[in-house]
């Protein structure tokens, strides 16, 4: 058998497991020492049953030169999962209800997969949206567009909530239905930052997603086994901002190689955020401009979502007053808050993060930065003195 095989001897996906016992011994042995998921696969077909494949583990890893090797103890899989029930988490096996469609057509599909939310958006036609932690405030709100845009046509918006991108994408398709993809497990919500993000997305409908461990902490090495879990659920990747050397070129070429297709929004040529963007556009990838672009790729959906997508609501007109009425006194707008250098620095650097060589509007910006124009303005002067920002006619922004 190879790596990239699930069957030594049927082309049949395999069968999930059919009894509470067989589940328990397959997470046993996902969750053995040195067991990866091409082994996994490997093991289930040479031995028939996860419990046969136990069994024979210890002298599979003596006869590979590992001595003193032991399975995974059942107190690990019963702690496990323990605290998934404590975190209302559903393990989700493939073959069964509930495991992504495309995700199961991969070479190397998880076998399992903790899924805390709703399990119905992994079953509805997705997109990933990926993209740079530190995007610019042109990607971010390209990102929010795009998200949408597919929700309203009745995909769902997939990606890995990281800051930047991916938790822009996922804000924006609270409403129509996103799913996270996380690098530990599902339990940890990594950065902190994003944890209120995480679970609103659980809390309207969306999935959090994991393939590892409940508990697990996010380590470097789990983000690129992350990425094809991210692609595989999805008909398609769109790359919104990335550099030449990021984390979401290893997501699009795990789409590549899955068959999917890749998709990618340009970028300024200066602009070291697009670098990667640009180069996928040029080695072949559809360029994006809106939603519209990814749905002539992807083709009609085979039935169309009915339900329309949320619109806000105008807030009420207040009524004109009636002459004669008494008037409320005046109230004075409070003093501009003072700031701490610390403070002052860290809105520095949030501006840097969100200007590139592409102008933007000022008012733009402020409204990205979500603070009072009264602590930007003084902010963007500062900048503009020591020579870090541009100001273009027009109220435009831009880095020097």
């Amino acid at each position: 058998m190879t790596e990239n095989s699930k069957s030594s001897s049927s082309t049949h996906p395999p069968l999930p497991p059919t009894t509470e016992e067989d589940r328990f011994d397959r997470l046993r042995l996902l969750r053995s020492r040195r067991v990866g998921v091409a082994t996994y696969w490997r093991l289930l077909a040479e031995h028939g049953s996860a419990s046969a494949a136990l069994e024979a583990l210890p002298g599979v890893a003596a006869a590979a030169g590992v001595e003193n090797y032991r399975i995974c103890p059942e107190g690990v899989v019963q702690a496990e999962i323990a605290a998934a029930r404590r975190h209302g988490a559903r393990l989700v096996c493939l073959g069964e209800a509930g495991y992504p469609p495309l995700l199961a057509e991969i070479d190397d599909p998880p076998p399992f997969l903790w899924v805390a939310g709703d399990t119905a958006p992994l079953m509805r036609p997705a997109v990933a949206l990926v993209g740079a932690r530190n995007a610019s405030s042109l990607g971010t709100r390209m990102a929010r567009a795009l998200a949408q845009g597919l929700g309203a046509e009745g995909r769902v918006v997939v990606s890995g909530l990281a800051r930047g991108v991916d938790a822009a994408a996922h804000q924006a398709a609270l409403d129509t239905g996103t799913v996270a993809v996380m690098a530990g497990g599902v339990d940890i919500l990594y950065p902190s930052e994003n944890t209120r993000l995480g679970e609103e997305i659980r809390a309207r409908g969306g999935a959090l997603v994991s393939e590892h461990a409940m508990g697990l902490q996010p380590q470097a090495r789990h983000f690129p086994a992350r990425n094809r879990i991210v692609s595989g659920i999805s008909a398609a990747i769109v790359v919104v901002e990335a550099a030449a050397k990021s984390g979401s070129l290893i997501t699009a070429r795990c789409a590549l190689d899955q068959g999917r297709e890749v998709l990618a929004v340009p970028g300024h040529p200066l602009d070291a955020r697009a670098a990667g963007c640009n180069m996928l556009i040029r080695d072949g990838a559809r360029l994006i401009r809106h939603a519209e672009d990814v749905a002539e790729v992807l083709g009609p959906l085979p039935q169309p979502e009915t339900r329309q997508p949320s619109l806000p609501l105008e807030p009420p007109v207040a009524p004109a007053p009636q002459p004669g009425a008494d008037r409320e006194p005046t109230v004075p707008a409070p003093p501009p808050e003072t700031r701490s250098l610390q403070e002052t620095a860290q809105l520095h650097r949030q501006i840097l993060d969100r200007l590139g060589p592409a102008p933007l509007a000022e008012d733009q910006l402020i409204r990205d930065l979500a603070a009072p124009s009264d602590a930007v303005a003084p902010a963007l002067t500062d900048l503009e003195i020591d020579g870090r920002i541009r100001r273009q006619p027009g109220g435009l922004l831009s880095l020097s």
